[in-house]
Formats: C-alpha cells, sequence, structure tokens
C-alpha cells in the first residue's frame, strides 16, 4: 500500500486562555467567602493584588457569583497599577470578548505591558501575534525574540516555538542544533507538538543520527495526548514495522484516531481495511475504543491538575 509520513509540524496558534472555565459545586465554602471579602475590602482601598484576586475570586465564581464584567473591571484597576498578570489577563479577555468588547489592539497592548515586566506567558502570547499579524504588524524577527525570553524561563510551548523557527528559518538563521536543543527541552516537559516534532528529528535524522525506536517512543507520547499528526505517524510505524513490531491492529487504531482530522489517515485506514479480515477489523475498532478512553482519562487527569497549579500559582501572584 502506498503510504505518507507526515511531515514536521508547527503549531503557533497557542491557547490564549489564562483562566480556562472551571466547574464550582453548588455552594461556597466559609473560607472562600471569607477571602472574597477580605479581598474586596483591600481592594477598594486601592491594594493592587487585591484588586488582581478580587478579579480572580469573580472569574472562577469563588466566594461570589461568577462575573466576568467585574472580573475585568478589577482587572483594569490593578494593570493600571502595573500587576502583570492582571495586565495578561486583562489582554486575554480583550482577544476572547470575555467581560469586554473584542479589541486585539488593546489585548496585544496589555499583553506586551505584561511581557515587557518578564512575564513567560505574555512573552510567548506577543510572540504568537507577531508571528500572525493579530492586532499587530507582522514580524517574526520579533516574534522569535519574544519566544526566546518565555524559553529562557521554561515555557514550554515558547521551547517549542522556537524550535520550529529554528527549524524552518523563519525569523532567525536556520540551525539543527538549535532547532533539536529547544525542541527536546519542550518534549521532555511534556509538550506534544514538541513530542511530535522530536519523533519527527529522530524518524529522518535532522539533527540527530537517525533512530527509528526512539522516534516511535516521542510519537508514542505525543499520540497519547491525543496529538493526530503524532498519531498518524505511529500508525504507519506500526503498518510498516519501523521502530516498533509490525502490528495491524495498532496501525488501526491510531489512524482511525487521527482520521478523526486527518484526510491522509482515512486514506491509509481504508487501504489497510481491504487487507484486514472481518474479525481484525472488530478488534481494530475496540482498540480504538480502548485507546480514546485511554487518551481522555489521561488529558482529564492532566487537565486537572494544571488547573489546580494554575490557580495556585495565580493566587500566589506566581
Amino acid at each position: 500500500m502506498t503510504l505518507a509520513a507526515r511531515p514536521w509540524i508547527a503549531v503557533l496558534t497557542l491557547s490564549l486562555l489564562a483562566l480556562s472555565p472551571v466547574s464550582t459545586k453548588a455552594g461556597m465554602t466559609p473560607e472562600e467567602v471569607k477571602a472574597f471579602e477580605g479581598y474586596k475590602a483591600m481592594a477598594e482601598k486601592g491594594d493592587p493584588m487585591a484588586q488582581y484576586n478580587l478579579g480572580l475570586n469573580y472569574a472562577y465564581g469563588e466566594g461570589v457569583a461568577k462575573d466576568q464584567v467585574q472580573a475585568v473591571a478589577w482587572w483594569s484597576k490593578a494593570a493600571e497599577q502595573g500587576i502583570a498578570k492582571a495586565q495578561y489577563n486583562l489582554g486575554v479577555c480583550y482577544t476572547n470578548g470575555d467581560g469586554v468588547a473584542k479589541d486585539q489592539v488593546k489585548a496585544v497592548a496589555w499583553t506586551r505591558k505584561a511581557a515587557e515586566q518578564g512575564f513567560a506567558q505574555a512573552q510567548r502570547k506577543l510572540g504568537f501575534f507577531l508571528a500572525s499579524g493579530d492586532g499587530v504588524e507582522k514580524d517574526f524577527v520579533q516574534a522569535v525574540s519574544w519566544w526566546r525570553k518565555a524559553a529562557e524561563q521554561g515555557d514550554a510551548p515558547a521551547q517549542s516555538n522556537l524550535g520550529v523557527c529554528y527549524a524552518n528559518g523563519e525569523g532567525v538563521a536556520k540551525d539543527e542544533v538549535q532547532s533539536l536543543a529547544w525542541t527536546r527541552k519542550a518534549a521532555e516537559q511534556g509538550d506534544s507538538q514538541a513530542q511530535h516534532n522530536l519523533g519527527f528529528c529522530y524518524a529522518n535524522g535532522t539533527g540527530v543520527t537517525k533512530d527509528p525506536v526512539k522516534a516511535a517512543e516521542w510519537y508514542r507520547k505525543a499520540a497519547e495526548q491525543g496529538h493526530p499528526h503524532a498519531q498518524y505517524n505511529l500508525a504507519l510505524f506500526y503498518a510498516t514495522g519501523t521502530g516498533v513490531l509490525k502490528d495491524e491492529i495498532e496501525a488501526y487504531a491510531y489512524w482511525n484516531l487521527a482520521g478523526r482530522t486527518e484526510e491522509a489517515a482515512r486514506t491509509n485506514l481504508a487501504i489497510l481495511e481491504k487487507q484486514m479480515s472481518p474479525d481484525a477489523r472488530l478488534i481494530g475498532q475496540q482498540r480504538t475504543k480502548q485507546l480514546q478512553k485511554e487518551i481522555e482519562g489521561r488529558l482529564d487527569s492532566i487537565q486537572d491538575l494544571l488547573e489546580a497549579i494554575k490557580k495556585e500559582k495565580l493566587r500566589k501572584g506566581a
């Protein structure tokens, strides 16, 4: 059968949400109400960190009913007093139209203020705006500059993007060594795009000795996080016995998963199905369901952990 690998893919469209929606249980604890009242009293006296935290209370519905308009109002006060996280969150609100009318120019302005204070998420997002020309003149050199600042602070998506820039020579001279180094840093932090890209490097000997076994390992890490291109390439490895034992069931399952968004995966799956027995196809379908359940469970656990960490960091102003 004629099969084609998926190439190195850069995902520059990063998540812009500083505060993902969080479900809250009915009722509020006395501690939450007390904290809200304390922040409110201090915020009304002009304390900038209290204003920032009060905005979080309204955004998350902690100690008070959720109210994004109020969250924006208090973050605006804190942002005007120089609180970087408030500036960043205000930029997010202007980008998404949460609690305020969408205004990408203002989103860029507030994001830049936070970035200039060294806030890594803002630096990464400002890089995205500059790379895409969203609300600001397109400037890939400046985008790389801001991604580097965030990457040097350990921001995995920025490290991943910097690796892509070095690989493609976008905003910086091509450099396979630098590309591999930044991609590896991001991959080791669990960034699925970087894991896919690192797998591609090992599969093709780009900046590293060709090693299909390691390529399969990194594709698997990304595939287990639901990355469709990694799922496609891992299926290709199973179909051809590259870096793993040949296994039509695994190839079927991973192409089946990738096929939800990838036309090439659907094409290869159709070719493979014609060569499989009815029983093998049934097992492949069951394996697809099993993998999907594992991926969803893993993503739910990771998301819950990230939300807990995010909220704690936001509270501490870290």
